[in-house]
């Protein structure tokens, strides 16, 4: 739970503190592990997609945005889990001069995100997604009808999820400002005070993102405290 600390990232990409902390473990390489969190990320789009899918044709909005992201998600899944697609790509990011000196890491990485994205692990991993994801918009749900909202379960789930995504392509950190302010948009575009729009996502973000960067820092306080302080070394 430690890597929750970096959550506040830009597409959660700060993350990769797991895969260090593997290898000041059990001496994982770096270049093993790291595609973990990158496939994490690809499962947490589609995972949204679908949630918020049925949402945005039925309540025609955002579709362009929400089909554009999974179509997106899933090309590079279909390219990664297939060799004769991916293998050829790979050679030519082998002529990039930079690139040469890390060929070992590079095939490394692509094995680990080859067995992570076929079909039944990635099912698994999209469904367990689903799953989380939709806790998240439940607790987002539970908020807006103990403001006496009256709000479907499905676009309490639709917003949440879309706010996400956008939040996510920005590429700010954490979706800092773009998820407040899409939430806050949909409240009050149907019809909701600008106070309670306000208040409802300043507790959804509190208790879902703010929350896990505090389980981060208290988890890297046990962490450091059972291993050591936590070192960086070149991948």
């Amino acid at each position: 739970m430690s890597n929750l600390i970096m959550s506040v990232t830009p597409g959660k990409m700060g993350e990769l503190l797991k895969s260090y902390l593997v290898k000041e473990i059990s001496g994982t390489p770096v270049s093993k592990t790291f595609p973990i969190v990158f496939i994490e990320r690809i499962t947490d789009f589609i995972s949204l997609v679908l949630i918020a899918l049925a949402g945005a044709y039925l309540f025609n909005f955002g579709r362009a945005i929400v089909l554009g992201v999974g179509i997106f998600f899933i090309i590079i899944s279909i390219i990664l889990s297939n060799r004769k697609l991916a293998l050829p790509l790979i050679k030519l990011f082998e002529r990039i001069k930079f690139l040469r000196r890390h060929l070992e890491s590079i095939h490394n990485a692509y094995e680990t995100s080859y067995i992570l994205l076929q079909p039944l692990p990635l099912f698994y991993m999209t469904m367990l997604g689903i799953i989380s994801w939709s806790f998240e918009c439940f607790a987002y749900y539970l908020i807006l009808i103990n403001f006496h909202m009256k709000i479907s379960f499905l676009w309490a789930a639709f917003s949440y999820g879309f706010a996400i995504i956008v939040g996510a392509i920005s590429m700010l950190p954490g979706g800092l400002g773009i998820t407040e302010g899409s939430l806050t948009f949909m409240l009050v575009q149907n019809n909701f005070s600008k106070d309670l729009a306000v208040a409802s996502t300043f507790l959804i973000r509190a208790v879902t993102l703010w929350f896990a960067v505090l389980v981060g820092i208290i988890s890297v306080t046990f962490y450091q405290n059972r291993y050591g302080k936590i070192t960086v070394e070149p991948i």
